[in-house]
């Protein structure tokens, strides 16, 4: 739950500084130099156990999780100008329903009746904290869509991490995803590419490493808990982003956000506890 409580903190930072510099450089742009960088920054600490260790042992479930990685990135980063922040909040917690679906029928985990609580649960939430009966979520636009179906891809690949877990360990994992995805978006980083300027490779060097990080955790995570066990934890984001807005930008949040927020970390907590005693 710890490992996957640091995915999202390190993944709020992060895609805040992805929307700002994808409204300057062009969205794939952004994608593939993020994970360029963040393989460069990887590969360092995987050659520090020796050169052996780069081969993984499944090279089919490496492609195919870059694969299925890559091509959620191309929707989401398409999609990522042209979303709200409310959009892009609300769309992404979609994603763990998928991934519960995927875990049952792929990977043959045990969806018990209190991991279906806390999805729910926190999803509840963060509908509290959406507010879609106010408008919050105005029409359905192409970037709605596109966001929409990234998020079932993204779950494809989640789903090819956790059973990756059973045969690399987590920064070869985290290494070849990052790999694949830069080879399999060259084309369309090279057709939209722009020289980024000084700031820019400052900021799109931390997304690197941000990324990086946060994919290590997650890796970390998948690694020692059934994947539908931590996809509870992802309704905290939430949490860190009305955090980060207080802290960065002095925004407080409102009634319902506190709301939704309280109930976010009260689902995750249960589950937790519950997890922890095998019941």
């Amino acid at each position: 739950m710890l490992w996957m409580a640091a995915t999202g903190l390190l993944f709020t930072v992060l895609n805040a500084i992805l929307k700002k510099v994808s409204h300057e450089l062009d969205p794939w742009l952004v994608g593939w130099l993020r994970y360029a960088l963040g393989a460069l920054l990887v590969l360092p600490a995987v050659l520090r156990a020796g050169a052996a260790r780069l081969a993984p042992r499944r090279h089919d479930l490496q492609f195919l999780r870059g694969a299925f990685h890559a091509g959620g990135l191309m929707l989401w980063f398409a999609a990522l100008p042209a979303v709200s922040l409310a959009e892009l909040t609300a769309i992404g917690f979609s994603g763990p329903l998928f991934v519960c679906l995927g875990a049952v029928l792929f990977l043959g985990e045990r969806m018990s009746a209190a991991r279906w609580l806390a999805v729910l649960a926190g999803f509840a939430g963060v509908l509290l904290v959406v507010e879609p009966w106010r408008g919050g979520l105005s029409g359905i636009s192409t970037g709605t869509l596109l966001m929409l179906a990234s998020a079932p891809v993204f779950a494809g690949s989640f789903l090819v991490a956790k059973a990756l877990t059973r045969h690399d360990p987590p920064d070869v994992i985290v290494l070849w995803q990052h790999l694949w995805v830069t080879v399999l978006m060259l084309p369309f980083a090279l057709a939209a590419w722009t020289t980024p300027d000084a700031r820019q490779w400052a900021l799109l060097v931390l997304c690197g490493l941000l990324g990086a990080g946060g994919h290590y955790c997650m890796t970390r995570a998948f690694r020692v808990a059934d994947i539908s066990a931590t996809q509870p934890v992802k309704f905290l984001e939430l949490v860190w982003a009305a955090a980060l807005g207080l802290a960065v930008f002095g925004t407080v949040p409102g009634g319902w956000t506190i709301a939704g927020g309280a109930v976010i970390l009260a689902s995750t907590l249960w589950l937790a506890r519950r997890e922890a005693r095998g019941t």
